[in-house]
This record gives C-alpha cells, sequence and structure tokens, in this order.
C-alpha cells in the first residue's frame, strides 16, 4: 500500500466516498488517525463494504478469496441496530429491519456494539457453528452481549415472525477467545471492524494484535476512500 496515497486522501475535503448507503467525510476519516476513537460513519461504512464483498462472492465465488479464505454469505447490522435490539423486538421494531433478507440463510451475521459510547465491541450470530459469539479487545463486556440473552431473544422472536416457529437452539452455545486485546483507550472501533472482517471470511485465527494498528488505521483509510476491500495480507 502506497502511504503517500493515504497522506492524499486525508488532504481531501468535505465528501471522501460514498458506498451503498454509506458515505464519510474528511472529518469522519480524520478518525482514523493515531490516537483517535473510531464513530458510527467510519464503522458502519466498512461493514458495508464486508456486505458488498459477501454479495459480489454469491455472484462470483471463485475469485472472493480473502488471504486464502472463503467469504462468507453475511449479513451486517448497523451499529444503530444494537440500541434497537436492547429495547425488545416489537417496541425497536427490529422486524422492518429484515423486511428484504433471510438471516437464516446467512453463514454469519454480524453485529457491531456501542457500550455506552464509551467502547466498542463486536457479536456475531453464526448460523455455521451455531454460536452466539463475543469479541471484545478490552475483555470486559462479554456480559452485555451474552448475560442479557438478547440475541438468543432476537433470534427467536425474529424465526416466530418470519418463520412462524419458534427457533431450534439445540446445540447452540456462547463462544469467545483470548483475543488480542488493546493497549490504549481509543483502538477498540479498530479492532472491532478487524474481528468483524475475520468473521466475515470465516477465519478462526486472529492475525492482528496491537501492534498493528497503526498500520491497519492507515488501511482501513485505502479502503473506505476506495470503497474497496484490499485482499492483500
Amino acid at each position: 500500500m502506497d502511504d503517500a496515497q493515504v497522506d492524499i486522501i486525508l488532504k481531501k475535503r468535505g465528501v471522501v466516498s460514498k458506498y451503498a448507503r454509506e458515505q464519510v467525510n474528511d472529518t469522519d476519516l480524520s478518525r482514523l488517525q493515531p490516537g483517535q476513537w473510531l464513530n458510527d460513519e467510519i464503522i458502519n461504512f466498512y461493514g458495508a463494504l464486508l456486505l458488498g464483498r459477501s454479495d459480489e462472492s454469491k455472484e462470483n465465488p471463485p475469485k472472493q478469496k480473502v488471504n486464502g479464505s472463503q467469504v462468507l454469505n453475511i449479513y451486517y447490522f448497523s451499529t444503530f441496530f444494537w440500541p434497537k435490539l436492547k429495547e425488545g423486538y416489537e417496541k425497536g421494531r427490529l422486524a422492518k429491519w429484515t423486511k428484504k433478507v433471510d438471516i437464516f440463510s446467512k453463514d454469519v451475521v454480524l453485529i457491531p456494539v456501542n457500550h455506552s459510547n464509551a467502547h466498542w465491541t463486536s457479536a456475531a450470530i453464526n448460523f455455521r457453528k451455531k454460536r452466539i459469539e463475543s469479541y471484545d479487545s478490552m475483555g470486559t463486556r462479554r456480559d452485555g452481549v451474552f448475560k442479557a440473552c438478547a440475541l438468543r431473544a432476537y433470534l427467536d422472536a425474529e424465526h416466530r415472525n418470519k418463520k412462524k416457529t419458534p427457533f431450534d437452539f439445540t446445540g447452540w452455545v456462547d463462544h469467545s477467545i483470548d483475543e488480542p486485546q488493546q493497549e490504549n483507550g481509543y483502538d477498540c472501533g479498530v479492532f472491532t471492524c478487524q474481528f468483524l472482517q475475520g468473521l466475515s471470511r470465516g477465519d478462526d485465527a486472529i492475525r492482528f494484535t496491537q501492534r498493528d494498528m497503526p498500520a491497519l488505521r492507515r488501511r482501513m483509510i485505502w479502503e473506505i476512500a476506495h470503497a474497496k476491500l484490499r485482499d492483500d495480507p
């Protein structure tokens, strides 16, 4: 990746990139500079890129490999889904979020989670492995995903709404790992995006640590500006 290109991108003003329903401007993109906390716009733009790559892979699977891993059939819920989820299926009007998609046909559903505007983590509904998953670069907020049972309640309500039967949780487990940890108070959003990236390609091995954050921030600047995920390691 050409660092000079990234420097040029960072000098742009106004709207820098658009993709699907998402767009970022120079103020948003500056959040990917060192020491900055990511906002909804950056995370949702990145999520849209992950979803777009997945949709493209269904049309052209032989060419959609990422570092030797197969791109999965995913769905991405925006950062605004989790607050609605906490309100409950009916009150949050969650049935409308999936009017045009059958989440039960997906390999995995990706969900970024904002904890009280203080920390980003990643959650996932992994249909391939029958797991509710949580990835937290501080290792402190999993209870908010697991103990509340919010995702299990959502799955059951969604299945009853769309399939007219209760969801069968036979064999389903909560899952987390000893993921790499951040060593500051601001890189959680980058960790979250990279956890979602790995989940989108079924990659059980986490290939980054805190020391990779500066390079990953610059990589994300390039990807968002070009509205394209890079396939190189």
